[in-house]
């Protein structure tokens, strides 16, 4: 059952890239006491995610935190190496917090995993975005099967 607006972030793991090497987090210290705007991607290095969506939040940062955002993290099911490749690659550093969701824990949590085994993809997390409040959904975005429109960070800009 997917996640809904006023419900808590379920208790799972993510693996932070840093400079001293992937370090565990679990959701529930990084959500604690901040307003997070989480986005969730497909995969590292995919088309729509690299040219669009990553971009958007970054060249937004500034807007979103004067909205009241703490913290903006992106996730994807993929391990830390590969978010901290596309992080460094994408220009994050000091404006998106990259969060491997390697084995895909946080969207099954959250239930909005997706199969893109048809894409060679295996299991992986649907393209959607939201504002968690010291670990309770504020806001949810979730996109429909190939669309990018309302886990934008410009929709979000305009929707919180």
């Amino acid at each position: 059952m997917t996640i809904s607006v006023g419900e808590k972030i379920p208790s799972t793991n993510f693996v932070q890239p840093t400079a001293d090497g992937p370090q565990g987090v679990s959701s529930d210290e990084f959500f604690k006491g901040k307003r997070v705007a989480l986005f969730s991607v497909p995969g590292a290095f995919t088309p729509t995610c690299s040219a669009k969506h990553l971009p958007g939040f970054v060249e937004h940062a500034a807007d979103l935190k004067a909205k009241g955002i703490d913290e903006i993290a992106c996730t994807a099911v993929n391990d830390a190496f590969v978010m901290g490749a596309w992080g460094k690659a994408s220009g994050v550093d000091g404006k998106v917090t990259m969060l491997a969701d390697g084995n895909g824990d946080f969207v099954k949590a959250v239930g909005l995993e997706m199969d893109g085994s048809k894409f060679g993809m295996g299991p992986r997390g649907q393209r959607f975005a939201m504002v968690v409040n010291d670990g309770t959904v504020e806001h949810l975005f979730v996109e429909g099967p190939g669309e990018f429109r309302v886990s934008s960070a410009e929709y979000m800009l305009e929707n919180i």
